[in-house]
């Protein structure tokens, strides 16, 4: 016998697998040295059949731990809020999240299998969520951070109903009306004061397309006692009703909007990684490593009305955002979304510059 002792584990493994006639047991790397000692014990014990061993290395993905013993520590120490938090590599946490079960499947086959260390990106993981919910994930339009435009020039009264698309990858999806009015929330990021070169959306005296509906010029900007933009003051041309103008003249910018009397509030959870490194440390190190940006909460937010009859869980792609999800934790008066991934991997480019202003949205 190769062994003078063995732990319980290794004695009783191979004779548990013939038991209970598994065929192959799949185990990770570090059970290559014990494969030894789980022959010997089948070969010379009266079990009813042989298993194999194979072992293969664990599926590591960047900035993420699959450790079922660093995830009790995160969620024992408070650094989660338990084991469906959607930050965690959890099926609780990814289902919360609105991680579809197929998107899943299919990371998990373009992953692969092999016997050498590695890690994937998870650049590979939001890729497959991404390419599965744009074929699904009906479109809305939602402000995360809004920022009031008012339209002088826009008739009063209740406003109108514009045409929009449910989701372009699938004509059955039909179409939807959208409510617009004189006062509207646009994206705050969607406006400079004095924008530098290479910015395109809206600006004093520049000319945006609101999606769906008219162009729109900003002529004024109203601040507050803290010379914070609160509003800006716009006119809009009617003859652009549906985003093109009949004299073929262009603009380089379309923005999302939401009508402020018909939006209703939400609040928005951004998740990005929650680690800062591609392989976080092991042992106690690991904690210091946790991104403090992992979890981004706006309690302000504006959404389309008709976001208030999806089910948690049900996906959906905020238009210029990403897709995301509605929490179980939801009710009635607190609409609470969760970002499953946002539409292009800023996450990357903000790891690469430093620049903490850069959102995975």
């Amino acid at each position: 016998m190769p062994f003078t002792r063995a732990p319980t584990y290794d004695f009783a493994h191979g004779q548990s697998d013939a038991i209970e006639g598994v065929t192959h047991s799949l185990c990770s790397l570090e059970f290559e040295d014990h494969r030894p000692l789980y022959d010997w014990l089948i070969d010379n014990l009266p079990v009813p059949s042989r298993p194999r061993q194979y072992e293969f290395a664990r599926l590591n993905i960047g900035y993420t731990v699959l450790s079922k013993r660093v995830l009790t520590q995160l969620v024992r120490h408070g650094h989660v809020t338990g084991w469906d938090d959607p930050r965690m590599p959890t099926l609780a946490g990814l289902r919360r999240r609105g991680v579809p079960a197929a998107a899943i499947r299919d990371f998990v086959r373009r992953a692969g299998i092999a016997r050498a260390h590695s890690v994937v990106d998870i650049a590979m993981f939001e890729h497959s969520i991404r390419e599965l919910l744009n074929k699904v994930a009906p479109r809305r339009m939602a402000v995360l951070r809004p920022l009031k435009l008012r339209i002088d020039n826009y008739p009063g009264g209740p406003g109108e109903e514009l045409v929009a698309v449910n989701n372009p990858e699938d004509p059955a999806a039909g179409m939807r009306r959208i409510r617009f009015g004189r006062e509207l929330y646009i994206e705050r990021d969607d406006f400079l004061e004095f924008p530098p070169k290479g910015f395109y959306r809206l600006a004093p005296g520049r000319e945006v397309r609101l999606r769906y509906a008219y162009f729109v010029t900003c002529h004024e900007v109203v601040k507050n006692a803290a010379g914070e933009v609160v509003e800006l003051i716009c006119t809009y041309d009617p003859e652009t009703r549906g985003g093109n103008a009949p004299d073929g003249r262009k603009v380089r910018a379309t923005l999302h909007w939401v009508a402020a009397a018909h939006a209703i509030s939400a609040e928005i959870r951004l998740y990005n990684p929650l680690f800062t490194r591609a392989e976080p440390a092991s042992g106690g190190d690991i904690i210091t490593e946790l991104n403090p940006m992992s979890l981004e909460t706006l309690i302000e937010s504006r959404v389309e009305a008709a976001l208030n009859t999806v089910t948690p869980g049900e996906p959906v792609q905020f238009e210029r955002q990403g897709y995301f999800c509605l929490d179980p934790l939801s009710g009635p008066d607190r609409l609470i979304f969760n970002r499953t991934v946002g539409l292009r991997d800023g996450w990357t480019r903000m790891r690469a510059t430093g620049d903490q202003s850069i959102r995975n949205i």
